[in-house]
Protein backbone atom coordinates (compact mmCIF):
# COMPACT_ATOMS: atom_id res chain seq x y z
CA UNK A 1 0.00 0.00 0.00
CA UNK A 2 2.99 2.60 1.14
CA UNK A 3 4.41 1.67 -2.60
CA UNK A 4 0.87 3.15 -4.33
CA UNK A 5 0.98 6.05 -2.08
CA UNK A 6 3.92 7.53 -2.88
CA UNK A 7 3.75 10.82 -5.01
CA UNK A 8 5.97 9.51 -8.42
CA UNK A 9 6.13 11.09 -11.60
CA UNK A 10 3.25 9.33 -13.83
CA UNK A 11 0.60 11.12 -10.84
CA UNK A 12 -1.66 13.38 -11.82
CA UNK A 13 -3.29 16.12 -9.60
CA UNK A 14 -6.26 18.23 -10.02
CA UNK A 15 -5.95 21.12 -8.23
CA UNK A 16 -9.23 23.31 -7.92
CA UNK A 17 -8.66 26.87 -7.29
CA UNK A 18 -4.72 25.75 -7.97
CA UNK A 19 -3.74 28.62 -10.14
CA UNK A 20 -3.24 31.35 -7.77
CA UNK A 21 -2.94 32.46 -4.49
CA UNK A 22 -2.10 30.08 -1.48
CA UNK A 23 -3.27 27.01 -3.06
CA UNK A 24 -0.88 27.48 -6.05
CA UNK A 25 2.08 28.09 -3.66
CA UNK A 26 1.34 24.65 -1.97
CA UNK A 27 1.32 23.07 -5.72
CA UNK A 28 4.31 24.80 -6.68
CA UNK A 29 6.13 23.63 -3.37
CA UNK A 30 5.02 19.86 -4.57
CA UNK A 31 6.07 19.99 -8.01
CA UNK A 32 9.46 20.93 -6.71
CA UNK A 33 9.37 18.09 -3.96
CA UNK A 34 8.54 15.63 -6.79
CA UNK A 35 7.75 16.25 -10.43
CA UNK A 36 4.05 15.30 -11.24
CA UNK A 37 1.41 16.15 -13.55
CA UNK A 38 -1.24 18.87 -12.37
CA UNK A 39 -4.36 19.94 -13.74
CA UNK A 40 -5.24 23.32 -12.75
CA UNK A 41 -8.68 24.57 -12.22
CA UNK A 42 -10.25 28.40 -11.31
CA UNK A 43 -13.00 30.70 -12.51
CA UNK A 44 -10.71 33.36 -14.08
CA UNK A 45 -9.98 33.53 -17.91
CA UNK A 46 -6.60 33.83 -19.34
CA UNK A 47 -6.73 37.09 -21.44
CA UNK A 48 -3.93 37.98 -24.55
CA UNK A 49 -1.91 40.80 -22.09
CA UNK A 50 -2.43 44.41 -23.85
CA UNK A 51 0.42 45.71 -25.56
CA UNK A 52 0.40 48.84 -23.40
CA UNK A 53 0.62 46.39 -20.40
CA UNK A 54 3.89 44.96 -20.94
CA UNK A 55 6.76 45.03 -18.99
CA UNK A 56 4.64 47.45 -16.45
CA UNK A 57 4.42 45.94 -12.96
CA UNK A 58 3.53 48.50 -10.99
CA UNK A 59 0.19 48.91 -9.50
CA UNK A 60 -0.16 52.79 -10.21
CA UNK A 61 1.54 52.92 -13.43
CA UNK A 62 -0.68 50.24 -15.13
CA UNK A 63 -3.79 51.47 -13.81
CA UNK A 64 -2.78 54.66 -15.52
CA UNK A 65 -1.65 53.29 -18.23
CA UNK A 66 -5.50 51.40 -18.37
CA UNK A 67 -6.70 54.58 -17.58
CA UNK A 68 -5.07 56.57 -20.91
CA UNK A 69 -5.88 53.55 -23.62
CA UNK A 70 -9.53 53.71 -22.55
CA UNK A 71 -9.58 57.33 -23.28
CA UNK A 72 -7.80 56.95 -26.59
CA UNK A 73 -10.55 54.42 -27.30
CA UNK A 74 -13.30 57.15 -26.74
CA UNK A 75 -14.07 55.88 -23.49
CA UNK A 76 -14.64 57.79 -20.30
CA UNK A 77 -12.71 56.06 -17.33
CA UNK A 78 -14.57 54.97 -13.99
CA UNK A 79 -11.94 53.62 -11.20
CA UNK A 80 -14.80 50.52 -11.72
CA UNK A 81 -13.80 50.27 -15.29
CA UNK A 82 -9.97 50.56 -14.79
CA UNK A 83 -10.20 47.89 -11.78
CA UNK A 84 -11.96 45.15 -13.44
CA UNK A 85 -9.22 45.65 -16.47
CA UNK A 86 -6.66 46.27 -14.00
CA UNK A 87 -7.94 42.55 -12.43
CA UNK A 88 -8.14 40.81 -15.18
CA UNK A 89 -4.30 41.51 -16.10
CA UNK A 90 -2.87 40.71 -12.78
CA UNK A 91 -5.31 37.24 -12.87
CA UNK A 92 -4.27 36.18 -15.85
CA UNK A 93 0.03 36.97 -15.21
CA UNK A 94 -0.65 35.36 -11.63
CA UNK A 95 -1.64 32.21 -13.21
CA UNK A 96 1.23 32.00 -16.45
CA UNK A 97 3.61 32.84 -13.09
CA UNK A 98 2.29 29.69 -11.43
CA UNK A 99 2.75 27.15 -14.57
CA UNK A 100 6.03 28.74 -15.01
CA UNK A 101 6.79 27.78 -11.75
CA UNK A 102 5.40 24.56 -12.21
CA UNK A 103 6.90 23.47 -15.14
CA UNK A 104 10.80 24.89 -14.14
CA UNK A 105 10.27 22.92 -11.14
CA UNK A 106 10.08 19.74 -13.97
CA UNK A 107 6.72 18.88 -13.78
CA UNK A 108 3.75 19.42 -16.29
CA UNK A 109 0.44 21.46 -15.74
CA UNK A 110 -2.25 22.94 -17.88
CA UNK A 111 -4.96 25.22 -16.79
CA UNK A 112 -8.75 25.24 -16.72
CA UNK A 113 -10.71 27.91 -17.14
CA UNK A 114 -14.00 26.59 -14.58
CA UNK A 115 -16.32 26.45 -12.25
CA UNK A 116 -16.19 23.94 -10.06
CA UNK A 117 -19.69 23.92 -9.26
CA UNK A 118 -20.56 23.40 -12.69
CA UNK A 119 -21.12 19.55 -13.35
CA UNK A 120 -21.49 19.55 -16.80
CA UNK A 121 -18.86 21.64 -18.11
CA UNK A 122 -16.33 20.30 -15.23
CA UNK A 123 -16.33 17.34 -16.71
CA UNK A 124 -16.11 17.87 -20.06
CA UNK A 125 -13.13 20.05 -19.75
CA UNK A 126 -11.79 17.34 -17.24
CA UNK A 127 -12.03 14.55 -19.50
CA UNK A 128 -9.89 16.60 -22.62
CA UNK A 129 -6.96 16.84 -20.68
CA UNK A 130 -7.06 12.97 -19.02
CA UNK A 131 -6.78 12.09 -22.71
CA UNK A 132 -3.51 13.54 -22.46
CA UNK A 133 -2.11 13.47 -19.17
CA UNK A 134 -3.52 10.38 -17.96
CA UNK A 135 -5.72 9.21 -15.02
CA UNK A 136 -6.08 11.18 -12.28
CA UNK A 137 -4.71 9.66 -8.91
CA UNK A 138 -5.15 12.89 -7.00
CA UNK A 139 -7.05 15.31 -5.99
CA UNK A 140 -6.30 18.83 -4.37
CA UNK A 141 -9.60 21.08 -3.65
CA UNK A 142 -8.54 24.09 -2.11
CA UNK A 143 -11.55 26.40 -3.79
CA UNK A 144 -13.20 28.78 -1.55
CA UNK A 145 -15.02 31.58 -1.28
CA UNK A 146 -15.87 34.07 1.52
CA UNK A 147 -18.76 36.12 2.35
CA UNK A 148 -17.75 37.37 6.07
CA UNK A 149 -21.25 39.02 7.50
CA UNK A 150 -22.56 38.95 11.01
CA UNK A 151 -25.06 35.56 10.70
CA UNK A 152 -28.43 38.01 10.69
CA UNK A 153 -27.05 39.60 8.06
CA UNK A 154 -25.92 36.92 5.38
CA UNK A 155 -28.34 36.38 2.48
CA UNK A 156 -28.70 33.21 0.90
CA UNK A 157 -27.01 34.03 -2.39
CA UNK A 158 -23.60 34.60 0.59
CA UNK A 159 -24.29 31.11 1.58
CA UNK A 160 -24.86 29.78 -1.44
CA UNK A 161 -21.69 31.19 -2.71
CA UNK A 162 -19.30 30.33 0.29
CA UNK A 163 -21.37 26.44 0.63
CA UNK A 164 -21.49 25.45 -2.65
CA UNK A 165 -17.96 26.00 -3.72
CA UNK A 166 -16.45 23.60 -0.66
CA UNK A 167 -19.27 21.65 -0.61
CA UNK A 168 -20.51 21.19 -4.10
CA UNK A 169 -17.17 21.41 -5.62
CA UNK A 170 -15.60 18.43 -3.98
CA UNK A 171 -19.01 16.43 -5.07
CA UNK A 172 -18.54 17.50 -8.44
CA UNK A 173 -14.78 16.32 -8.41
CA UNK A 174 -15.04 12.98 -7.02
CA UNK A 175 -17.47 12.63 -9.76
CA UNK A 176 -14.67 13.22 -12.12
CA UNK A 177 -13.05 10.40 -11.19
CA UNK A 178 -12.76 6.71 -10.32
CA UNK A 179 -12.40 7.04 -6.58
CA UNK A 180 -11.38 3.05 -5.86
CA UNK A 181 -8.03 4.35 -8.32
CA UNK A 182 -7.26 7.82 -6.11
CA UNK A 183 -4.51 7.52 -3.68
CA UNK A 184 -4.76 11.27 -2.61
CA UNK A 185 -7.59 13.39 -1.81
CA UNK A 186 -6.19 16.94 -0.04
CA UNK A 187 -9.36 18.92 1.63
CA UNK A 188 -8.00 22.31 1.75
CA UNK A 189 -9.89 22.95 5.22
CA UNK A 190 -9.83 25.64 7.94
CA UNK A 191 -9.63 26.29 11.64
CA UNK A 192 -13.33 28.12 11.07
CA UNK A 193 -14.53 24.75 10.85
CA UNK A 194 -12.90 23.25 13.56
CA UNK A 195 -13.16 26.22 16.04
CA UNK A 196 -16.00 28.91 14.42
CA UNK A 197 -15.06 32.26 13.99
CA UNK A 198 -17.38 35.68 14.01
CA UNK A 199 -18.81 36.34 10.90
CA UNK A 200 -18.23 32.96 9.25
CA UNK A 201 -20.77 30.74 10.28
CA UNK A 202 -21.50 29.48 6.36
CA UNK A 203 -17.31 29.26 5.94
CA UNK A 204 -17.11 27.14 9.02
CA UNK A 205 -20.30 25.27 7.88
CA UNK A 206 -19.12 24.40 4.62
CA UNK A 207 -15.17 23.45 6.28
CA UNK A 208 -16.97 21.43 8.44
CA UNK A 209 -18.74 19.49 6.22
CA UNK A 210 -15.16 18.52 4.17
CA UNK A 211 -13.66 17.59 7.78
CA UNK A 212 -16.49 15.04 8.31
CA UNK A 213 -16.33 13.69 4.64
CA UNK A 214 -12.50 13.11 5.05
CA UNK A 215 -13.72 10.47 7.56
CA UNK A 216 -16.58 9.12 5.72
CA UNK A 217 -14.41 9.04 2.60
CA UNK A 218 -11.46 7.35 4.58
CA UNK A 219 -13.53 4.78 6.12
CA UNK A 220 -14.86 3.83 3.07
CA UNK A 221 -11.95 3.95 0.74
CA UNK A 222 -9.08 2.99 3.34
CA UNK A 223 -6.53 2.89 0.18
CA UNK A 224 -6.36 6.11 -0.19
CA UNK A 225 -4.32 8.88 1.23
CA UNK A 226 -7.32 11.11 2.60
CA UNK A 227 -6.70 13.95 4.77
CA UNK A 228 -8.43 17.65 5.48
CA UNK A 229 -6.21 20.21 6.19
CA UNK A 230 -7.52 22.87 8.81
CA UNK A 231 -5.51 25.74 7.34
CA UNK A 232 -4.99 28.80 10.24
CA UNK A 233 -4.76 32.21 8.32
CA UNK A 234 -1.18 32.43 5.57
CA UNK A 235 0.87 35.20 5.67
CA UNK A 236 -0.98 36.05 2.84
CA UNK A 237 -4.00 35.31 0.41
CA UNK A 238 -7.16 35.74 1.95
CA UNK A 239 -6.05 37.04 5.09
CA UNK A 240 -5.46 41.00 4.73
CA UNK A 241 -3.49 43.65 6.71
CA UNK A 242 -6.94 44.23 8.67
CA UNK A 243 -7.46 40.27 9.22
CA UNK A 244 -3.48 40.31 10.71
CA UNK A 245 -3.59 43.11 12.94
CA UNK A 246 -7.00 41.18 14.42
CA UNK A 247 -5.47 38.01 14.81
CA UNK A 248 -2.10 39.48 15.93
CA UNK A 249 -4.54 41.04 18.94
CA UNK A 250 -6.19 37.72 19.63
CA UNK A 251 -2.73 35.85 19.97
CA UNK A 252 -3.28 34.51 16.47
CA UNK A 253 -0.53 33.57 15.08
CA UNK A 254 0.01 33.53 11.34
CA UNK A 255 1.27 31.04 9.24
CA UNK A 256 4.70 31.59 7.23
CA UNK A 257 3.90 30.73 3.27
CA UNK A 258 7.62 29.07 3.21
CA UNK A 259 6.40 27.01 6.81
CA UNK A 260 2.68 26.19 5.56
CA UNK A 261 3.70 25.28 1.95
CA UNK A 262 6.32 22.53 3.29
CA UNK A 263 3.55 21.21 5.69
CA UNK A 264 1.96 20.07 3.23
CA UNK A 265 4.35 18.40 1.49
CA UNK A 266 5.21 16.55 4.73
CA UNK A 267 1.64 15.52 5.29
CA UNK A 268 1.62 13.73 1.99
CA UNK A 269 4.14 11.35 2.84
CA UNK A 270 3.12 7.56 2.50
CA UNK A 271 4.39 7.24 6.84
CA UNK A 272 1.09 9.90 7.52
CA UNK A 273 -1.69 8.22 5.42
CA UNK A 274 -3.63 7.54 8.67
CA UNK A 275 -3.84 11.21 10.14
CA UNK A 276 -7.51 12.28 8.17
CA UNK A 277 -7.55 15.31 9.78
CA UNK A 278 -5.59 17.88 10.88
CA UNK A 279 -5.20 21.30 12.14
CA UNK A 280 -2.43 23.63 11.17
CA UNK A 281 -2.45 27.01 13.30
CA UNK A 282 -3.38 28.79 16.09
CA UNK A 283 -6.87 27.91 18.08
CA UNK A 284 -9.26 30.40 17.18
CA UNK A 285 -10.10 32.18 20.15
CA UNK A 286 -13.41 34.52 19.98
CA UNK A 287 -12.62 37.99 20.57
CA UNK A 288 -14.33 39.18 23.93
CA UNK A 289 -17.67 40.76 23.23
CA UNK A 290 -19.16 43.50 25.64
CA UNK A 291 -20.90 42.94 28.68
CA UNK A 292 -23.79 43.97 30.02
CA UNK A 293 -24.87 45.12 33.76
CA UNK A 294 -27.36 42.42 34.02
CA UNK A 295 -26.53 38.93 35.93
CA UNK A 296 -28.14 36.18 34.76
CA UNK A 297 -28.50 32.73 35.73
CA UNK A 298 -27.94 29.82 33.62
CA UNK A 299 -28.71 25.80 33.80
CA UNK A 300 -26.42 23.36 31.80
CA UNK A 301 -28.11 19.63 31.82
CA UNK A 302 -25.57 16.61 31.13
CA UNK A 303 -26.58 12.88 31.37
CA UNK A 304 -23.16 10.98 32.80
CA UNK A 305 -22.43 7.64 32.14
CA UNK A 306 -19.76 5.34 32.56
CA UNK A 307 -19.82 4.18 28.84
CA UNK A 308 -18.92 7.99 27.99
CA UNK A 309 -16.40 8.55 30.54
CA UNK A 310 -13.77 5.74 30.02
CA UNK A 311 -11.39 7.26 32.51
CA UNK A 312 -13.59 6.96 35.70
CA UNK A 313 -12.43 2.99 35.47
CA UNK A 314 -9.62 4.65 36.73
CA UNK A 315 -10.58 6.40 39.77
CA UNK A 316 -12.63 3.35 41.82
CA UNK A 317 -12.80 3.92 45.59
CA UNK A 318 -14.90 1.10 47.57
CA UNK A 319 -15.41 -0.62 44.31
CA UNK A 320 -17.17 2.34 42.59
CA UNK A 321 -16.33 4.83 39.80
CA UNK A 322 -16.10 8.27 41.88
CA UNK A 323 -15.89 11.64 39.66
CA UNK A 324 -12.93 13.19 40.80
CA UNK A 325 -13.76 16.59 42.46
CA UNK A 326 -11.10 18.28 39.70
CA UNK A 327 -13.25 17.37 37.26
CA UNK A 328 -16.60 18.59 38.73
CA UNK A 329 -14.34 22.01 39.15
CA UNK A 330 -13.43 21.38 35.33
CA UNK A 331 -16.80 21.24 34.33
CA UNK A 332 -17.69 24.32 36.05
CA UNK A 333 -14.99 26.13 34.73
CA UNK A 334 -15.53 25.74 31.41
CA UNK A 335 -19.03 26.14 31.15
CA UNK A 336 -18.02 29.85 32.81
CA UNK A 337 -15.73 30.23 30.26
CA UNK A 338 -18.12 29.24 27.36
CA UNK A 339 -20.77 31.42 28.43
CA UNK A 340 -17.84 34.43 27.76
CA UNK A 341 -15.69 33.38 25.40
CA UNK A 342 -12.87 35.90 24.94
CA UNK A 343 -12.36 35.49 28.88
CA UNK A 344 -10.50 32.87 30.53
CA UNK A 345 -10.87 30.94 33.87
CA UNK A 346 -8.64 32.75 36.14
CA UNK A 347 -9.07 31.67 40.48
CA UNK A 348 -11.54 29.59 41.85
CA UNK A 349 -13.02 30.34 45.91
CA UNK A 350 -14.57 27.75 48.09
CA UNK A 351 -15.03 24.83 46.38
CA UNK A 352 -16.73 22.18 48.29
CA UNK A 353 -17.23 18.94 47.78
CA UNK A 354 -21.04 18.46 48.85
CA UNK A 355 -22.12 14.90 48.20
CA UNK A 356 -19.97 13.76 45.39
CA UNK A 357 -20.68 11.98 42.67
CA UNK A 358 -20.46 7.33 42.61
CA UNK A 359 -21.14 5.74 39.37
CA UNK A 360 -23.32 3.11 41.55
CA UNK A 361 -27.42 2.38 41.64
CA UNK A 362 -27.69 6.22 43.47
CA UNK A 363 -26.56 7.98 40.17
CA UNK A 364 -28.77 10.12 38.78
CA UNK A 365 -31.10 10.21 35.18
CA UNK A 366 -28.67 13.62 35.11
CA UNK A 367 -26.81 16.14 36.65
CA UNK A 368 -27.49 20.28 36.57
CA UNK A 369 -24.55 22.51 36.67
CA UNK A 370 -26.53 26.09 37.96
CA UNK A 371 -24.53 29.44 37.30
CA UNK A 372 -25.20 32.79 38.48
CA UNK A 373 -23.59 35.34 37.98
CA UNK A 374 -22.08 37.06 41.25
CA UNK A 375 -20.18 40.53 39.46
CA UNK A 376 -18.82 41.55 36.29
CA UNK A 377 -16.83 44.42 34.98
CA UNK A 378 -16.98 44.98 31.33
CA UNK A 379 -13.01 43.88 29.64
CA UNK A 380 -11.88 42.92 33.53
CA UNK A 381 -13.63 39.83 34.90
CA UNK A 382 -16.68 38.25 35.36
CA UNK A 383 -17.41 35.96 38.59
CA UNK A 384 -19.96 33.11 39.06
CA UNK A 385 -21.40 30.96 41.57
CA UNK A 386 -21.49 27.45 40.61
CA UNK A 387 -23.19 24.27 41.51
CA UNK A 388 -23.37 20.86 40.59
CA UNK A 389 -26.97 19.21 41.75
CA UNK A 390 -29.61 16.75 40.84
CA UNK A 391 -32.98 15.85 41.64
CA UNK A 392 -33.98 12.45 42.61
CA UNK A 393 -37.66 10.66 41.32
CA UNK A 394 -39.37 12.00 44.06
CA UNK A 395 -38.14 15.48 43.00
CA UNK A 396 -35.53 16.18 46.42
CA UNK A 397 -32.41 18.27 45.05
CA UNK A 398 -29.13 16.68 45.93
CA UNK A 399 -25.84 19.41 45.69
CA UNK A 400 -22.89 17.52 44.86
CA UNK A 401 -19.91 19.92 44.36
CA UNK A 402 -20.24 24.05 44.67
CA UNK A 403 -17.26 27.37 44.19
CA UNK A 404 -17.40 30.27 42.72
CA UNK A 405 -15.72 30.92 39.64
CA UNK A 406 -13.84 34.06 37.97
CA UNK A 407 -12.84 34.27 34.85
CA UNK A 408 -11.00 37.13 33.31
CA UNK A 409 -9.89 39.02 30.15
CA UNK A 410 -6.50 39.42 30.39
CA UNK A 411 -4.25 36.41 32.37
CA UNK A 412 -1.74 38.33 35.03
CA UNK A 413 1.86 37.49 34.99
CA UNK A 414 3.05 34.25 36.42
CA UNK A 415 4.97 34.96 39.55
CA UNK A 416 7.73 32.99 40.73
CA UNK A 417 7.78 30.25 43.46
CA UNK A 418 10.47 31.64 45.96
CA UNK A 419 10.71 28.27 47.92
CA UNK A 420 11.70 26.19 44.89
CA UNK A 421 13.98 23.39 46.42
CA UNK A 422 14.30 20.46 43.95
CA UNK A 423 17.27 18.64 46.12
CA UNK A 424 17.21 15.23 46.73
CA UNK A 425 17.34 13.50 49.95
CA UNK A 426 16.64 9.72 48.88
CA UNK A 427 13.99 9.18 51.86
CA UNK A 428 11.22 8.21 50.05
CA UNK A 429 12.79 5.10 47.52
CA UNK A 430 9.39 4.48 45.42
CA UNK A 431 8.93 5.73 42.20
CA UNK A 432 6.70 6.32 39.54
CA UNK A 433 4.07 3.22 39.40
CA UNK A 434 4.88 1.66 42.42
CA UNK A 435 3.00 4.35 44.05
CA UNK A 436 -0.18 3.21 42.72
CA UNK A 437 -2.30 -0.14 43.36
CA UNK A 438 0.80 -1.22 45.31
CA UNK A 439 -1.01 -2.43 48.69
CA UNK A 440 -3.48 -0.31 50.95
CA UNK A 441 -1.09 2.77 51.74
CA UNK A 442 -0.86 3.07 48.21
CA UNK A 443 -2.61 5.56 46.01
CA UNK A 444 -5.51 4.28 44.40
CA UNK A 445 -5.65 6.00 40.91
CA UNK A 446 -5.46 4.13 37.77
CA UNK A 447 -3.07 5.64 34.54
CA UNK A 448 -5.43 8.45 33.48
CA UNK A 449 -4.24 10.02 37.10
CA UNK A 450 -0.73 9.04 37.19
CA UNK A 451 1.74 9.52 37.43
CA UNK A 452 4.41 10.90 40.76
CA UNK A 453 7.72 9.97 39.07
CA UNK A 454 9.50 10.24 41.92
CA UNK A 455 9.38 12.42 45.45
CA UNK A 456 12.23 14.64 45.62
CA UNK A 457 12.59 15.71 49.18
CA UNK A 458 10.05 15.04 52.25
CA UNK A 459 10.30 16.94 55.78
CA UNK A 460 7.37 17.74 57.80
CA UNK A 461 6.36 20.81 56.51
CA UNK A 462 6.60 19.82 53.34
CA UNK A 463 6.99 17.35 50.00
CA UNK A 464 8.72 18.42 46.95
CA UNK A 465 7.83 15.73 43.59
CA UNK A 466 8.60 15.54 40.27
CA UNK A 467 5.34 14.70 38.15
CA UNK A 468 4.71 13.25 34.29
CA UNK A 469 1.18 13.23 33.03
CA UNK A 470 1.25 10.98 30.11
CA UNK A 471 -1.86 12.75 28.13
CA UNK A 472 -5.02 10.10 27.25
CA UNK A 473 -7.14 10.03 24.61
CA UNK A 474 -9.78 12.40 23.68
CA UNK A 475 -12.22 9.47 23.82
CA UNK A 476 -11.03 8.48 27.52
CA UNK A 477 -11.56 12.30 28.55
CA UNK A 478 -15.10 11.73 27.10
CA UNK A 479 -17.51 14.30 28.80
CA UNK A 480 -14.56 15.99 30.49
CA UNK A 481 -12.19 17.19 28.35
CA UNK A 482 -8.42 18.81 28.66
CA UNK A 483 -8.98 22.68 27.98
CA UNK A 484 -7.08 25.46 29.96
CA UNK A 485 -8.06 23.27 32.80
CA UNK A 486 -6.19 20.12 33.25
CA UNK A 487 -8.57 18.28 35.78
CA UNK A 488 -6.22 15.04 35.08
CA UNK A 489 -3.00 16.97 36.24
CA UNK A 490 -4.41 19.36 39.33
CA UNK A 491 -5.48 15.71 40.71
CA UNK A 492 -2.57 13.91 39.63
CA UNK A 493 -0.73 17.12 42.00
CA UNK A 494 -2.96 16.83 44.75
CA UNK A 495 -1.98 13.10 45.52
CA UNK A 496 1.61 14.61 46.89
CA UNK A 497 -0.74 15.49 50.01
CA UNK A 498 -1.17 11.54 50.22
CA UNK A 499 1.94 10.56 49.92
CA UNK A 500 3.16 12.79 52.79
CA UNK A 501 0.20 11.58 54.88
CA UNK A 502 0.93 8.04 54.15
CA UNK A 503 4.64 8.83 55.30
CA UNK A 504 4.49 10.45 58.84
CA UNK A 505 1.63 9.21 59.74
CA UNK A 506 0.37 5.94 57.87
CA UNK A 507 -3.26 7.32 57.15
CA UNK A 508 -5.13 8.26 53.96
CA UNK A 509 -7.01 11.21 52.95
CA UNK A 510 -9.81 12.53 50.42
CA UNK A 511 -10.38 16.01 49.19
CA UNK A 512 -13.12 18.39 51.18
CA UNK A 513 -12.31 21.39 49.96
CA UNK A 514 -10.08 24.22 48.30
CA UNK A 515 -10.19 27.39 49.47
CA UNK A 516 -8.73 29.73 46.90
CA UNK A 517 -7.47 27.86 43.73
CA UNK A 518 -5.22 30.40 40.45
CA UNK A 519 -4.19 29.38 37.46
CA UNK A 520 -1.51 31.38 35.24
CA UNK A 521 -0.44 28.68 32.78
CA UNK A 522 -1.14 25.68 30.96
CA UNK A 523 0.33 22.69 32.91
CA UNK A 524 2.06 20.82 29.74
CA UNK A 525 2.05 16.74 29.87
CA UNK A 526 4.21 14.37 28.63
CA UNK A 527 6.91 16.04 30.33
CA UNK A 528 8.00 16.68 33.91
CA UNK A 529 6.46 19.75 36.12
CA UNK A 530 6.92 19.75 39.76
CA UNK A 531 4.70 20.11 42.86
CA UNK A 532 5.21 21.97 46.08
CA UNK A 533 2.97 20.46 48.87
CA UNK A 534 3.40 22.98 51.97
CA UNK A 535 1.57 21.07 55.05
CA UNK A 536 -0.46 24.04 56.97
CA UNK A 537 -1.71 21.74 59.34
CA UNK A 538 -3.22 18.59 60.56
CA UNK A 539 -5.58 17.10 63.41
CA UNK A 540 -6.98 13.83 63.91
CA UNK A 541 -9.67 14.03 61.45
CA UNK A 542 -8.72 16.07 58.79
CA UNK A 543 -5.42 18.25 57.08
CA UNK A 544 -4.51 21.61 55.52
CA UNK A 545 -2.09 22.12 52.58
CA UNK A 546 -0.83 24.17 50.34
CA UNK A 547 -0.42 23.11 46.29
CA UNK A 548 2.59 25.31 43.92
CA UNK A 549 2.37 23.73 41.01
CA UNK A 550 5.50 24.99 38.98
CA UNK A 551 8.22 24.25 36.59
CA UNK A 552 12.14 23.70 37.48
CA UNK A 553 12.85 27.65 37.90
CA UNK A 554 10.18 27.94 39.93
CA UNK A 555 7.32 29.25 37.95
CA UNK A 556 3.94 29.04 38.38
CA UNK A 557 1.11 27.34 36.38
CA UNK A 558 -1.27 27.09 38.97
CA UNK A 559 -1.90 27.07 43.08
CA UNK A 560 -4.45 25.95 45.18
CA UNK A 561 -4.00 27.63 49.01
CA UNK A 562 -5.60 25.86 52.10
CA UNK A 563 -6.99 22.92 50.38
CA UNK A 564 -8.63 20.84 53.26
CA UNK A 565 -8.80 17.11 53.37
CA UNK A 566 -10.60 14.37 55.24
CA UNK A 567 -8.63 11.67 56.69
CA UNK A 568 -10.70 9.07 56.08
CA UNK A 569 -10.19 5.27 57.86
CA UNK A 570 -8.84 2.42 56.02
CA UNK A 571 -12.00 0.39 56.42
CA UNK A 572 -14.11 2.97 53.89
CA UNK A 573 -11.33 2.88 51.23
CA UNK A 574 -11.59 -1.15 50.65
CA UNK A 575 -10.90 -0.58 46.96
CA UNK A 576 -11.45 -3.23 44.33
CA UNK A 577 -9.33 -2.63 41.38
Amino acid sequence: MTATLQINPSSVFVVSGGAKGITAQCTIKLAQNQPCKFILLGRSEITTEPEYARNCLEDSALKKRIMENLISQGEKPTPMMVQKIFNDINSSREINKTLAAIEAAGAKAEYISVDVTDTVTLKAKLGAVVQKFGQITGIIHGAGNLADKLIEKKTQEDFEKVYTAKVQGLENLLACVNIQQLQHLVLFSSVTGFYGNIGQSDYAIANEILNKSAHLIKQSHPQCHVVAINWGGWDSGMVTPQLKKAFAERGISIIPLEVGTQMLVNELHPAYQDNTQIVIGSTMIPPAMPLDLQLRTYRIRRRMTLAENPFLYDHTIAGSPVLPATCAKSWMVNGCEEIYPGYTYFSCQDFKVLKGITFNSSLAHEHILEIQEVSKSDGNFVEFQTKILSKTPEGRTHYHFSALIKIVRKMPESPIYESVDLREDNIVTTTGKGFYQNGDLSLFHGPAFQEITKVLNISPEKLTAECCWQEITAKQQGQFPVKWHNPYIIDLSTQTLWLWLNHFHQEVCLPGQLTYCEQFLSVPANVPFYVSCEIISKTDTGINANFLIHNREGKIYSRILGAKAVIWPMKMLNRKQ
